[in-house]
Order: structure tokens, then sequence, then C-alpha cells
């Protein structure tokens, strides 16, 4: 059947996508092959795709579809993660709209709510991954709220628990008062906020007094409200100034609490007065001050509740009128900072700021970097709360070992030293939150505070007896908690099932380095303790998708892409050859529309290329290995092909992406497309189209990892081989090198046209022009053996081996050799020099302008630099104007 004349990504795409999904291609019965295993990010089930998306599931279908194409059984394990905070915070505005709250329900109703809204509106994202052409194993896709899943989730925390790997804790978290619950120093987001610094008088109790008469203590805080909850000032233990009054009380003045000044070195003599007001209750760098004078986190006060409003501290000092009041300015009414404030400045405790005019203010304005929970998007409030934690610093250390000894493979390396600084100073996990939807702790609690941790209810009754009363833990895991799992729970573990036994560990595990602490360091630790060895062979970390100007995209600025509709401009196959292309170790990606219309174009002129074939009685072929060849062009193609093979297992031995892809694009766009079926034109004989039908088949083969819509669709256009899809063929081994003689001679000859059309389009001669060539005699062998090929494509009216005549004409040299293009009679010589000149001049006094403008640092530096990159890219472009026309005119001699 005749190929259609126009190249349609979208008619193809959801068709091949259908198919190989529906025939099972994407994870064919291959119990007896090597396996190869990756599991997939899973996206969260509120998700929608992104272009970081786009740019990580291609990398991992790319590597998935080159293993299966090499006979492997490649497994690539696909999911969604429950996503706790994201997920309940999409249903509760939900019922928002509806005028209704989550707390008009029991926990139960509210969680199949959760469920009734993942049946219908959850897990869009699986579609959108599957418009990208990822080639997951569907059939068995996972969730991590799934039964089997949970139960996995239940004994990992219930078995670290037993090894004192997981304990209950008093500490300071961070506390999102929007979503009344703890969450990740990973989770927190610091943001530049304009706020001020203020300075206070703490009077010292009993008389005291400094050395210089004064008898209080001046302390600043950008935290005014947080004074309610103090328990010390600190001071260096060298800094004379407070050596006399260490150990002296302070009577704080609001709400008259006596504490003493303590000696520590947290405190820093040069910065401000060198005294520190200390609130361990709500300040993480206080709270180990605290602790180190000798407070016990219980008895550490705390004056907020979970809404961050002020509530009385233990110690019942806290005045009346703050009680209730929210922590700072809320919605236009004042809160607790503005009072403390106005209150010590009315007992003339405040020591106004002056600025370079005289004049006074309360507070001196500063820059603040301020925590805000990146999905609350509130102010992040330390707070002192029971959790469970868990012993990550026990936990990271064979990891770490791991990396050490390369048993995991960090791709690029200059990513172990960041891992290695944050695995040396790791803290305690703090893997519990205070939502309704994740998977429940399971703790059980006695009246008398008694814990029992057990896989089930039953379990912690036996522990505790007959007749104790327990109460589970109202608190759910970490999202991160369950999705370290990933690797093995999704396998089957706990069960030692023979998936498990066959594709654990994995082999690689590609990830964006944003999320290397989140959840790739977390996977090392929980596979390591649980499996007892590396969840992965490999950790590949990518950039970001940047926009075009580099800028990191969001919302706010407004550049974010849809990956979806680039998909609807470009195709399918064109962004994924984009981001692959582009994915260069180390280094982020800039969108560039021209590149994805380019990779569009490439799509295109392959699909030309293939009805061209498809024209001229060229088929599918019927050879995995090379045909026989004794022509050179096609003895040269096939050792093309070979270097081509060879390039691209190199590349993806070390996960080159970029290199990879570079190589099949070269090979099939000029290689293929330009040269070898130009060159075959009105010579295809049988054994040309036996060779043409095979190097094609290679280039489908090589290029699908990459592009495998078009692949698939040509691959079946050309042949009937309905039982042999692309997807599950077999990956070229030509059997084959390179022909050194039929290489050379190739080679030679484009370079030889190559140089003529350069000379005809510098001299402004027809591309069709035909001309007499001089070659030196040593090259008669050569020419004789070429000669249907340089008629056609050099368009030579003929070939001599005499002497050129004298007068002007065009010199090509080529592989040292020269060969002569006489030029008088065929155009004129003075007027065409004239015309070279001044377009010389021209284009040499804009290069030299530019070149002026980039050698000014003042420009460089204070221009915006989309306009210096255009100033560097016009003089690039003016630079080999100038050097084509020099070249044009040296050709005139």
């Amino acid at each position: 059947m005749p190929m259609e004349k126009t190249f349609d990504p979208a008619a193809i795409e959801a068709k091949w996508s259908h198919e190989w999904e529906s025939r099972g291609l994407y994870r064919p019965a291959r119990p007896d092959a090597q396996p190869f295993t990756i599991v997939n990010p899973p996206p969260n089930v509120t998700g929608a795709l992104h272009i970081g998306h786009a740019l990580d599931n291609t990398l991992q279908d790319v590597l998935v579809r080159y293993e299966r194409l090499r006979g492997k059984d490649a497994l690539w394990v696909v999911g969604m993660d429950h996503a706790g905070i994201a997920t309940q915070m999409v249903v509760e505005r939900q019922m928002e709209a509806r005028q209704d709250k989550r707390t008009n329900y029991s926990r139960e109703d509210f969680v199949e709510k959760v469920w009734q809204w993942k049946a219908e509106s959850g897990g869009q994202i699986t579609g959108q991954l599957r418009r990208l052409g990822c080639s997951m194993d569907w059939s068995r896709e996972q969730f991590t709220m799934d039964p089997h899943f949970t139960r996995a989730v239940v004994k990992v925390f219930v078995d670290l628990h037993k090894k004192g790997l997981i304990y209950r804790d008093k500490r300071l978290v961070n506390w999102d008062p929007k979503l009344k619950t703890a969450i990740s120093d990973l989770e927190v987001e610091t943001v530049e906020v304009k706020g001020g610094f203020w300075h206070f008088k703490y009077p010292l109790a009993d008389g005291v007094t400094l050395d210089d008469g004064r008898n209080y203590v001046e302390v600043a805080t950008t935290r005014p409200e947080t004074m309610l909850a103090d328990m010390a000032v600190a001071v260096h233990p060298d800094d004379a100034r407070y050596k006399s009054v260490i150990g002296k009380d302070i009577l704080q003045p609001i709400t008259g609490r006596r504490f003493k000044i303590v000696a520590d070195e947290h405190a820093d003599p040069e910065l401000g007065s060198g005294a520190v007001k200390i609130t361990p209750g709500h300040d993480f760098n206080d709270f180990e001050v605290g602790k180190r004078a000798g407070f016990k986190p219980a008895e550490m006060l705390n004056m907020f509740d979970g809404d961050a409003n002020v509530i009385q501290t233990a110690d019942g000092l806290v005045p009346q009128e703050y009680l209730g009041l929210h922590r700072f300015k809320r919605d236009g009414v004042d809160g607790a900072r503005e009072l403390v404030v106005a209150r010590m400045k009315e007992a003339g405790f405040l020591i106004p700021h002056v600025d370079k005019d005289g004049n006074e203010h309360d507070a001196e304005p500063r820059t603040i970097q301020t925590p805000f929970g990146d999905r609350g998007g509130v102010v992040i409030e330390p707070w002192l709360t029971d959790q469970w934690y868990v012993d990550a610093e026990t936990l990271a250390q064979p990891p770490m070992q791991a990396v050490r000894d390369g048993r995991i493979n960090i791709v690029p390396k200059t990513w172990e030293k960041t891992f290695f600084n944050w695995m040396e100073n790791i803290q305690p996990w703090c893997v519990s939150r205070q939502l309704w939807w994740g998977h429940r702790i399971p703790a059980w609690y006695a009246e008398d505070g008694r814990i029992f941790v057990a896989e089930t209810e039953e379990e912690a009754q036996a522990q505790a007896g007959a007749g104790v009363a327990l109460t589970r833990d109202e608190d759910v895991l970490d999202t991160w908690f369950s999705s370290a799992l990933w690797p093995f729970a999704t396998l089957g573990w706990p069960e030692n099932t023979d998936l498990l036994k066959r594709h654990y560990p994995n082999d690689v595990l590609i990830s964006g380095f944003d999320i290397l602490f989140f959840w790739d360091a977390r996977m090392a630790m929980q596979g390591m303790e649980f499996m007892g060895d590396v969840p992965w062979k490999t950790l590949y970390l990518h950039g970001l998708v940047r926009a075009p100007d580099g800028a990191k995209m969001s919302k706010s600025k407004g550049n974010v892409v849809d990956p979806l509709g680039l998909i609807d401009q470009y195709g399918a196959d064109a962004l994924r050859f984009f981001m692959a292309a582009m994915e260069s170790q180390g280094r982020d990606i800039k969108m560039d529309d021209a590149r994805l219309a380019g990779y569009r174009n490439f799509a295109t002129k392959l699909w030309n290329a293939a009805r061209f074939c498809d024209a001229n009685g060229i088929s599918a072929s019927t050879s995995f290995e090379a045909p026989a060849a004794t022509l050179p062009v096609n003895r040269w193609i096939i050792g093309e092909v070979a270097a081509t093979v060879a390039a691209m297992e190199s590349a993806f031995a070390a996960y080159r992406f970029d290199e990879a892809a570079n190589a099949i694009y070269s090979f099939a766009w000029d290689r293929f497309c330009d040269w070898y079926l130009e060159l075959i034109k009105g010579a295809i004989d049988d054994e040309t189209k036996a060779v043409a039908g095979w190097v094609l088949d290679q280039i489908l083969v090589m290029l699908h990892p990459f592009m495998p819509f078009i692949t698939e669709e040509l691959w079946t256009g050309l042949g009937d081989r309905a039982d042999y899809p692309l997807i599950t063929a077999k990956w070229p081994a030509p059997a084959a090198e390179k022909d050194a003689g039929a290489s050379a001679d190739i080679d030679w000859l484009i370079k030889l046209v190559s140089e003529l059309r350069t000379a005809k389009a510098e001299l402004g001669l027809p591309p069709g022009a035909r001309l007499t060539a001089h070659f030196p005699a040593s090259l008669k062998g050569r020419t004789d053996k070429l000669a249907a090929q340089l008629d056609r494509l050099a368009r030579l009216e003929a070939i001599s081996f005499d002497p050129a005549p004298a007068g002007a004409s065009a010199q090509l040299v080529v592989e040292g050799e020269t060969i002569t293009v006489p030029l008088e009679g065929v155009i004129d010589i003075a007027a065409e020099r004239e015309r070279l000149t001044k377009a010389l001049a021209a284009a040499a006094k804009e290069r030299d302008s530019l070149a002026g403008r980039l050698n000014n640092p003042s420009f460089v530096e204070r221009a915006k630099p989309e306009a210096v990159d255009k100033a560097r890219a016009d003089h690039a472009a003016k630079e080999a104007e100038a050097d084509r026309l020099t070249a044009a005119l040296a050709r005139l001699g």
C-alpha cells in the first residue's frame, strides 16, 4: 500500500500507543532473557504532565526501548504516589467550593471521599504519559495506597521501630499553620521578605548592672512576638562585656518571667549587641541552645496553637490581652507581634532605629530570609511537638559506603560531593504528618501513655494485654516514607516473589537532581536496610528544563511550557528527540522552539526518504546482517551503519543521551538522506535495493528509542511484518566493518561535491551550471571509478587531466589535492570581484562593530542577558559571512 504523502504525527501516535499496549508489547514474555529494570518516579495522583516529567520520562523510555531492542527482559515499573498533603488539599478545596469542609465528616468518611475523587479525577497523568510514548508495564500499575503496598509500609515502620530506628520524640518541627501539619526541611522554601529588626532593652533583675553601668541587656530580633516564650538570654562565654552577668537573671518586661543569662558560643560578639534572646520552643537554633542550657524539650515553653495563634504558656505568664491573637498581622488585623512592639515601646524598652537622616523608627528595615511551606504558602512556624522520627544517620551509612565502593554509580560524578555533604550531616527524619489521607501510623496508646507498635490492632492489643483500652495514633506517614520503598515494594515485597528476585536491584534510576534527598537517598537507605543490597546500580541525575532565556519556569513568571501543547504542535517524537539531544550531563536544558521545529523537520525528512525508497522498489530487508555488496557506495554506507551502531552503544553505556541522539541524527540526515540517496539515484539495481532497504531498517531500529511513533509506522509501511513489530525487533548487529577503500572514495566524492557547490554559491552561479574541472593525474583512477556519481552530483561538463588554462579560476582543495575550475567566460570576473569586495567590507564593518560592543565590559555587564546573547550570535554570523566572502575572493585569484 502506498505511503501517505504527508507525515501527520497525531494520526499515528494514538494508533501505535494503543497497539503496543493492547498487544502486551511493553513487557513481552522473555523469561530466559537478562533482566533490565527501571522504576518510574511515581507522579502525584493529583499531577498533570509538566515539562520536567517530559524530560525525565523521555530519558527513561529511551533506555527501556534500547534495552528491549537488545533482547533484555525490560521492566519499567509505573505507578502513582498518593501524595498525602497535595491530595487532601485538592479534595478539601472542592469541599470549600460547595460550602463544605473536612471536619464535617468522620475520618473514615473523608478518606472514602478521597478514594471517590481518585476514581473520578485522579491519575490523569497516566494518559498523558501514554501520549508521550512511555512504554511502561501498565498491566502492573502501582499505587502507594494499594493494599499490598500498605502492608509493606506498615511492616517497614514496625520493623524499624523494633530495631530502635524509629522513635517518638519531642522536637521542633516545621509547622505549616495553614495545612496544620509538620513538613520536612525539604518542603520548606526560603523567600526574601521585607521585614524589620527590632532592638529591645531586657532589664537585669535584682539591681545587677553591666560593667559599663547599664541595668539592661540589649537584644535584637526579627520576631518580637516570640519574647512571650523567652527562657534565656545567651552571650558568648568570651565576651568581656557580659562576663560579670553570666548566671544572673533577666526580668522579661511583658511576662515578668525571670530567666538566666547563659554562656553559649551560638552568640556572636560581632553581631549586634552580642546578646541573643532564646526561645527554645520556637526557633531551631534556640532549641539547641536551650538543650545545652539544661532545658529538657518537655520543659520548653510553647506559646502557639496549631493555627499559630497565641495560647497560654505552661507557666501562665502570658498576659490575657495576647491570648487568641495571631502571631503577626493577618488580613489587616494586628497580631501579637504588633502588640508586643507597642507595649515595649510604651514601657520604654524599645530602642528605636535612627536612619541616616536622623529620623527614628521602631525597627531597622531588613530583607529577611523567611521560610514558607511549598504547598500551604504561609510562613512556617518552628513548633515544639511530639512526632515520629527515623534515625536517618544510622540508615545513611550503608548507602554512603555503596557510593564510595562503586556499588552505586552516581552520574554525573559531580553530584557525589552534594550527596555526601547531605548524608554526612543528615538530621532525624520526621515522618509523621497531621493528615487524614495517607498510611496511618501503626501505633496504639494506652491511657497511661504506653505505646504499642504493631502491624495490626490485634497484635497491639496482645502486647498491651486484655482489658487495656487502646487508641490509635491519629497521624499518617510522610508520603516520602512510602515512596522510599518503591524499588522493592512494587515488586511484591515483603513476599519473596519471583519478580522481586529477578528485578531487584534495579539497574538504573533516572531522577531530577531536585529530589536527590527527598527520594533517591531515602530509597537507598530503605533498600539497603530491608533488601541488604543497593536499590539500583546507577543513579542518573539530570538537570532542569528552563525557559528560553535560562530562567527557571514558574507560573508566577508566566513562562511555563505545556508539553502536551508542544506534542500537539510538533509531535511527540520531535519533543522526545529534543529532550534527549539536549540532555548533556550536568547541564540544564533551555527550551528552544526552533530546535523543536528542526526535529519535526527531521521526522518529515525521514518520512520523505522512506517514500522515495518505497517508490523505487526499496522495501523491508530480509536480512539481519548486512547484505553482500560490491559497489563502493553500498560498501561505504554499510560501514557508516557499523560506525553509528558503535557510537550509539558507546554513548548509551556512558549515559550520554545527547551523543547517542546526535549520532543517529547525523547519520540519518547527512549520510543517508542527503548523500546516499543522492548517490544511488538513477542507479538502483538489485544489490542497491537490498542494501538501501537494510540501511533504512537499521536507521528505524536505532532511532526507535528516541522517535518510537514514526519509526514503527515506517517499519510497518515498508513491509508486511505484523508479527515482527519494531518495538520488539533486534538491535543492529551489522557483522560488518568500515571498508577503508570505499569510505575513502565516497568521502572524497562528498568533499569534492560540497566544495564545488560552495564555490558556485559564493560566486553567484546557479547550482545546475555545468563546468569543466582540471584534476591532477593522480586522481584519474578515482574519477574513473566514480564517473557516474561525478556526472550526476558534480554536474561537470568535462573532466580534464591537462593543465588548466591561464586566467581566473576557482581552486578547490580536497584532501590536499587542487582541482581547478576555469571561470573565464563563465562569469564577469571584474564585476564579481567588485561585488564581493563591497560585500566583504560591509560584513567586516558590522563584525568589528559588534566585536567592539562585546569587548566593552559596560555592555556585557549591564545589558540584558538576551541582548548580549543576540550580539554574540550576530557577531558570529557576520564573522562567518566575512570568512566566506574572503574565501570567494581568493577563489577568483
